[in-house]
């Protein structure tokens, strides 16, 4: 990550469930931890992408790393998030977008709508998974498309101290969990 990209990080701030503003920096200033952006809150992705870092929680919790999940959206949709997932990390909202834009993580129908998305997509809802409409539709949501794709982050302790940086080129991409891993926990 560029240094440009750490100081445009170090002024975002996001909201946790009772609402307090939080600069995005210091959910790693003092710790490792493993941050993951959804697409949005209603997304049948992001909610395959908390199972599959939840199922290594306890791996990260030796190493002494948080895990975090970001949405971007208000503080309502990520309560109705945690409590629909039961999401074993912390959960924050970014209305702004802002985490999004200094990561400059990529936006569009043609990362949203691709064949291995497709294929994807059927194998969740056939695993149980289940996209949220009424979250999918929000105003939020659909004003800004639905289109937004997130990534995984590992940083700190220490705000400039980024591990790692997995920016999804489409819907459903998801790292190898055992990059995530190596840069969180060895």
């Amino acid at each position: 990550m560029s240094e440009d990209n750490v100081d445009l990080l170090d002024a975002v701030k996001v909201f946790d469930l009772n609402g307090n503003e939080i600069p995005i920096s210091d959910l790693w200033k003092d710790r490792k931890a493993v941050v993951a952006f959804a697409r949005h809150f209603g997304c049948v992705f992001c909610r395959k992408r908390a199972d599959y870092l939840a199922s290594k929680k306890d791996v990260m919790d030796k190493s002494g790393a948080a895990l975090v999940l970001i949405g971007p959206g208000s503080i309502e949709q990520a309560k109705t998030f945690a409590e629909q997932t039961k999401f074993k990390g912390e959960v924050y909202a970014d209305p702004s977008h802002s985490s999004y834009n200094a990561l400059r993580f990529v936006s569009g129908v043609t990362t949203t709508f691709t064949p291995k998305a497709g294929l994807k997509i059927i194998q969740l809802y056939m695993e149980g998974y289940r996209q949220d409409w009424k979250l999918s539709f929000e105003e939020d949501t659909v004003k800004r498309g639905g289109w937004q794709q997130g990534g995984i982050l590992v940083a700190g302790p220490g705000k400039t101290n980024i591990l790692y940086i997995h920016k999804d080129k489409e819907a459903g991409d998801d790292p190898d969990i055992e990059d995530i891993l190596k840069a969180c926990c060895s």
